[in-house]
C-alpha cells in the first residue's frame, strides 16, 4: 500500500460538453482542478490519468445496443435515438460523446482498481459520479455511469462488499437500479423529496428486490432542508448501516447542488456542511472498509461560487491535508476565474458557518418535524430488513 492518494485526472474530461446553455458547464472541472493545484492539494498525492473504460467494462453495466446508440449518436449527433435518451434537452447528443464518456467512467474504474490493488488507500474522481445513466439509456446528464460501473469492477475483482453513499441533491436512481437485486451492494441516497425534484424516485419504500431486499436505501428530506437538518439525518442513516454492512470498499458520490446557491434544487445546505460530509465518509472509510474509499463528483450548476471549492475540499479530505475553512483562496486563481467566466471568484474556502452545529439521532426525534419524519420513515422502512432496531 503506498498510502498516497491518487487524484483521477485527464484534461479531456472538460470535453464533456453539451453546449453553451446547458447547465453542466465544463468549466467547473477545469476552475476544480486549478483550485486544486492553486492550493497545492496536488502535491501531496498522485495524479493519475486512466484509459477510457472499453467495450468489456462498459457492459459490466450497460447493455450493448445502448453502448452502440452512444457511439452512433457520438460519430453523428444529429441521427441520435432518443428512445435511448440521447439528442434530449437533458442529454444533448455531441461529436465525441462515447470518448470523453467512457473516459470519465476509465477514471473512475481506475479510482476503484488502485484502492483496492492496494496502490492508494483512497482515490477520487471529480469528473465522475454521473449517477443517472440507467443500464439502457441516459438520463439527467449523465450518459455512462461511471460510479455503478467502479462498483461492478470492484464486485469483479473480488469484492464481497460495497457501500455506495450519495449525497448528490438528486436521487441516485441510476446506481440503486443497477444493484436492485443485489446483497453485496449497499446504496444510500440522501436527496431532496421527489415530490419536488428529478428524478421524482428515492422514496423510503424503495428498499430493493429479491436478495437484494434492504440494500436500498432512500432518504428522501423536505425541500429547504439546511445545514443541521442535512447533518443529522446523515448521521442518523448512514453510520449505523454502514457499521452493520462493514464493506470491503467505500464509494461515495459527493454532488455539489445541495448547495443553497445552486439554481436547479431546493436544499438550503452550504460549503460548510458539505465539508463535514466529506470527512464523515472519510472517518466511515477508516472505521469499517479499512480505508478503501473511492470519492467522486456529481451534480453542482453554481460552477464557481460553489463546485471548485466544494471538490477542492474533497481532494483535500482525500489526500490526507483537510483544506482550512477559513483558508483565504489565492488570488491567482481568482484572476483565472475571471479570465474564463468573467465572475468574480470566491475570496474564502468557507460560506462562513463553520463548525457547523446538528442534533444527534439517538438525542430523541420530534414526530412532527418533517426532517425528523423523513429520517424516521427511512428507518422504518430498511432498518428492520437488515434486523436493526427502527
Amino acid at each position: 500500500m503506498s498510502g498516497r492518494a491518487q487524484l483521477m485526472w485527464d484534461e479531456a474530461v472538460t470535453g464533456y460538453d453539451f453546449g453553451p446553455e446547458h447547465p453542466m458547464d465544463p468549466v467547473r472541472l477545469d476552475l476544480t482542478r486549478r483550485l486544486v493545484r492553486a492550493l497545492g492539494l496536488d502535491r501531496e498525492m498522485d495524479v493519475v490519468a486512466a484509459k477510457p473504460a472499453g467495450e468489456s467494462t462498459l457492459r459490466l453495466v450497460h447493455r450493448e445496443d445502448y453502448v452502440e446508440a452512444v457511439k452512433a449518436a457520438s460519430a453523428e449527433p444529429g441521427a441520435a435515438d432518443q428512445s435511448y435518451g440521447l439528442g434530449t434537452m437533458d442529454d444533448p447528443a455531441f461529436a465525441g460523446m462515447h470518448e470523453v464518456s467512457a473516459l470519465i467512467a476509465g477514471l473512475s474504474v481506475g479510482a476503484a482498481e488502485a484502492v483496492w490493488r492496494g496502490d492508494a488507500l483512497h482515490a477520487v474522481n471529480f469528473s465522475g459520479g454521473l449517477h443517472h445513466a440507467m443500464p439502457g439509456g441516459a438520463s439527467g446528464f449523465c450518459i455512462y455511469n461511471d460510479a455503478s460501473l467502479a462498483i461492478a469492477r470492484l464486485l469483479e475483482l473480488g469484492a464481497e462488499r460495497v457501500a455506495y453513499v450519495d449525497v448528490d441533491v438528486h436521487h441516485g436512481d441510476g446506481v440503486q437500479a443497477a444493484f436492485w437485486e443485489d446483497p453485496r451492494v449497499l446504496t444510500i441516497s440522501l436527496h431532496e423529496h421527489p415530490r419536488t425534484l428529478f428524478p421524482q424516485t428515492g422514496w423510503p419504500e424503495e428498499t430493493g428486490a429479491g436478495a437484494g431486499e434492504g440494500s436500498a436505501v432512500n432518504v428522501a428530506l423536505p425541500a429547504g432542508t439546511g445545514d443541521a437538518g442535512w447533518l443529522r439525518a446523515f448521521h442518523a442513516v448512514v453510520p449505523e448501516l454502514i457499521a452493520d454492512f462493514r464493506p470491503d470498499v467505500l464509494v461515495t458520490q459527493h454532488g455539489a447542488d445541495t448547495h443553497f446557491e445552486d439554481p436547479l434544487a431546493h436544499l438550503a445546505v452550504s460549503l460548510d456542511a458539505q465539508r463535514a460530509v466529506q470527512v464523515a465518509c472519510h472517518e466511515l472509510a477508516h472505521e469499517y472498509a479499512g480505508g478503501k474509499w473511492v470519492a467522486l463528483g456529481g451534480g453542482g450548476y453554481a460552477v464557481v461560487e460553489v463546485v471548485p471549492r466544494s471538490w477542492a475540499h474533497l481532494v483535500g479530505v482525500v489526500a490526507g491535508v483537510p483544506v482550512a475553512p477559513e483558508t483565504v483562496i489565492p488570488e491567482s486563481w481568482r484572476q483565472e476565474v475571471f479570465a474564463r467566466t468573467r465572475q468574480l471568484g470566491p475570496g474564502r474556502m468557507t460560506d462562513g458557518r463553520w463548525p457547523v452545529g446538528w442534533e444527534a439521532w439517538d438525542a430523541g426525534y420530534d414526530p412532527a418535524d418533517r426532517l425528523d419524519q423523513a429520517v424516521l420513515a427511512t428507518r422504518r422502512a430498511v432498518f428492520p430488513l437488515r434486523g436493526l432496531l427502527a
